[in-house]
């Protein structure tokens, strides 16, 4: 797993622990965790993606 993508996934994961925490407590800030959680869930799949990517091209040829 490219670096990238580890530490997207890891801001994901703590991004999606305060938006619980958020809405438990009854703050409307954890809509703003959401909103991050799925950014950095969508920057790690850029970089798996692309990781994948790469590696098949280089196995081609």
């Amino acid at each position: 797993m490219p670096r990238n993508a580890l530490y997207a996934s890891i801001v994901f994961v703590l991004a999606v622990a305060a938006a619980v925490v958020s809405f438990v407590e009854g703050n409307w800030l954890g809509v703003v965790w959401v909103l991050m959680a799925g950014v950095s869930s969508n920057i790690a799949w850029f970089y798996i993606r692309r990781e994948r990517l790469a590696q098949a091209s280089s196995t081609e040829g």
